[in-house]
């Protein structure tokens, strides 16, 4: 299974490092990584973008009054990195962000008509995980969330985690990955481990038991496995390699909004109490990450890949041709590598397809009399001549597809 983890894969594409000066569990991200990470974080937000939500961003640190009003310092308290101040001040690294979310809506006073707010917001956490439980890309210590947050009424909550459920199986299906649905529950033999009434949490479980039954899916109810502040509705998948993964999640809040006094003037002129849905499509992009690498092999899609095309001059004669080929690549947003090495083109080839490239463009003394080039797909082989105008309509395509 060596050859499937994703530490090598990453590794053999260059996508992201550890340095033992920076720490375990403290990834760092290459160009190429860094450019897969931004092109998946933008896919999720065009997909959020279409149903009104809107970027915000939150600082890094928070005083510890924060976590003891939301719940977390009781339940996080040792994994949590800490800062003291000069001044005697206990501040802590974030392990989530929607507490700080919650202080964004607060700022000011919401009518109804101004509901839903929905925010946005792919930023990192920490936690301080044991050493012996890191691994990889799977368990780190610092880790990005695509969190959002979504307040309105509890009326508006079944059309909201609609929106969530479409965005999340466009998003998994353009990967070839199949959900399945866990209802996460409480444990009724615990009660004592979540926080919140009974009433309330009996309406969220029904609610979310309704998006599942209006959605015909299949689905098993996991008591236990509910947050501790809410419960929610998990999408499982299995990768290639036959493994099941839980990936987005989605999760109704009674509890944080009386916590922190979330409310919203109604018709009547009265103060409501709203509801906060928590939504992570990827949840944490490093944990996807890994599991989209020993999913594909780190074989991505076009729109994916970090270098979409490499073009391939067999001589010094054929360098100003397939220059040009590059320029007229990159005039249109196309991800492309000029290889003027002095490698034979086999050994040209068999780097591009090392490096999991989707297509080759191969230049000689033909190629640049009939001004085309010779394309080689890493899926489907020698696919032939082609002029650029052609084989760049193609490429757009199939971007476009995001399959």
């Amino acid at each position: 299974m060596e050859d499937k983890d994703h530490k090598k894969i990453g590794k053999e594409l260059d996508l992201f490092t550890f340095s033992d000066l920076i720490g375990p569990g403290l990834p760092l991200w290459t160009p190429k990584g860094t450019m897969v990470r931004h092109l998946l974080d933008d896919f999720v937000w065009e997909l959020r973008r279409k149903y009104g939500y809107q970027k915000v961003e939150i600082p890094h640190i928070t005083k510890k009054d924060l976590y003891e009003m939301s719940g977390h310092w009781d339940k996080f308290e040792d994994d949590l990195f800490r800062i003291s101040t000069r001044e005697g001040h206990e501040f802590a690294l974030k392990p989530m962000n929607c507490p700080h979310h919650t202080q964004i809506y607060a700022r000011h006073p919401h009518s109804y008509r101004d509901l839903p707010q929905r925010y946005a917001n792919t930023t990192t956490c920490y936690r301080d995980e044991q050493s012996g439980e890191l691994n990889g890309l799977s368990r780190t210590r610092a880790f990005a969330q695509d969190d959002a947050h979504v307040f309105c009424r509890i009326e508006q909550a079944k059309d909201e985690i609609q929106k969530i459920w479409e965005i999340v199986h466009v998003f998994y299906e353009s990967f070839g990955l199949n959900l399945e649905l866990r209802l996460s529950l409480r444990d009724p033999s615990t009660p004592e481990k979540y926080l919140g009434n009974q009433e309330l949490w009996d309406k969220a479980e029904k609610i979310l038991r309704g998006i599942a039954g209006k959605n015909k899916t299949k689905y098993v109810e996991a008591p236990g496995e509910a947050a501790f502040y809410a419960p929610k509705l998990d999408f499982m998948t299995k990768d290639s390699l036959g493994r099941e993964w839980q990936v987005a999640t989605i999760q109704l809040d009674v509890n944080m909004p009386e916590r922190f006094d979330l409310t919203c003037v109604n018709e009547r002129g009265d103060k409501e109490r709203i509801v906060m849905i928590h939504a992570a499509i990827m949840g944490s992009l490093e944990r996807f990450m890994s599991i989209l690498l020993e999913h594909t092999q780190g074989t991505f899609p076009l729109w994916l890949s970090p270098i979409q095309v490499k073009i391939l001059p067999i001589g010094e004669a054929h360098f100003e041709y397939a220059k040009n080929v590059f320029e007229k690549l990159k005039a249109e947003n196309i991800r492309a590598e000029l290889d003027v090495s002095d490698e034979t083109l086999g050994k040209k080839i068999r780097n591009t397809k090392t490096e999991k490239v989707p297509y080759a463009l191969v230049i000689g003394d033909k190629e640049v009399a009939d001004e085309k080039v010779t394309v080689e797909s890493r899926d489907n082989g020698k696919l032939g001549e082609s002029v650029i105008k052609d084989l760049i309509d193609k490429l757009k395509a199939e971007i476009k597809e995001k399959k």
